[in-house]
């Protein structure tokens, strides 16, 4: 995979009077990614993409899409970048194909482009029934089709698995991660459901009331989980007390105690240390965060999802 820049902002910044919407915002997405740009509700994400399509101009900050600045090459990034925000658009008295001819016109490519956009997201069956008529589902995946259709070097999606079935999201989510391979697609999407974002990306960009608070791989994400043992004695008093004495960093957490985290053969000694003590040990727990703990905790556990 090449580690070429496609997308890198500088102090991206979006203020609506005095509220600050977006703020400071340094992205960077590499070539052959698929970005999962994570956050609750109104954290900031469709603003800044956007921001990204010349839809919203900064309030401060640089935009280099294929390492051009946005402000003095639009038309150039444009041309190269597919993108579907918040909800497709569409005519609703025309044809799914009808619909797809008018991007066609639009964006200046051959008819294959056409028939084998609306085969990748499984409306080749219901290319001749007005859009009026699709399903919700169907009108999403009517939306991604017409962001594909030039197959662009950049994809950018905005919850593209909104209203979607379970089957259908499976179908949207299989179709997106063969893209970067199959036809060398970058893709940066968004969504508020960190298990899409699990599943589907190789980065991540966390970012909550308009502050990007984490930029990096899953792997690196989860390395910020730190395992955590607890213990239940038949008499915790008097364990907190000898663990304390014995140098152990002990906490009370409800019916059991807090230990952090230990090695094995500190557990063991630990265990060791107080039942030859004659304080029995009930149970022995590991703990370990998962992304949702993670997430939670750097976007404020009060945040809706």
């Amino acid at each position: 995979m090449s580690t070429s820049t496609i997308v890198q902002t500088q102090n991206l910044s979006k203020n609506y009077g005095n509220i600050n919407f977006v703020n400071k915002v340094d992205l960077h997405v590499r070539e052959g990614e698929i970005y999962g740009f994570l956050g609750p509700n109104g954290a900031g994400k469709t603003t800044t993409l956007k921001m990204l399509l010349g839809l919203i101009k900064p309030s401060e900050g640089t935009i280099k899409i294929f390492g051009e600045c946005l402000s003095r090459h639009r038309t150039s990034i444009l041309r190269r970048t597919g993108s579907l925000i918040e909800s497709p658009s569409y005519y609703g008295h025309l044809t799914g194909l009808e619909n797809m001819k008018v991007m066609q016109r639009l964006r200046n490519v051959p008819d294959k482009n056409v028939h084998e956009v609306l085969r990748i997201v499984r409306l080749e069956n219901h290319k001749n029934k007005k859009a009026e008529q699709y399903s919700l589902g169907m009108k999403q995946r009517l939306g991604i089709a017409m962001a594909l259709l030039s197959f662009p070097k950049l994809l950018i999606l905005d919850e593209p698995t909104n209203g979607l079935d379970p089957a259908g999201i499976g179908e949207i989510r299989n179709l997106i991660k063969s893209l970067p391979e199959k036809y060398g697609i970058t893709i940066l999407l968004s969504s508020h459901l960190l298990s899409e974002i699990e599943q589907i990306s190789t980065s991540v960009g966390i970012i909550s009331e308009g502050n990007l608070l984490f930029q990096g791989t899953l792997a690196s994400l989860q390395l910020k989980s730190k395992t955590t043992i607890f213990i239940k004695t038949v008499e915790n008093s008097k364990a907190e007390r000898l663990l304390l004495t014995q140098g152990y960093k002990v906490a009370k957490s409800g019916n059991r105690l807090e230990l952090g985290t230990l090695e094995d053969l500190e557990v063991a000694e630990m265990n060791r240390l107080l039942v030859e003590n004659s304080v029995p040990v009930t149970r022995i727990e590991e703990q370990k965060k998962s992304l949702e703990d993670i997430f939670l905790e750097l976007t404020g556990k009060g945040r809706s999802l």
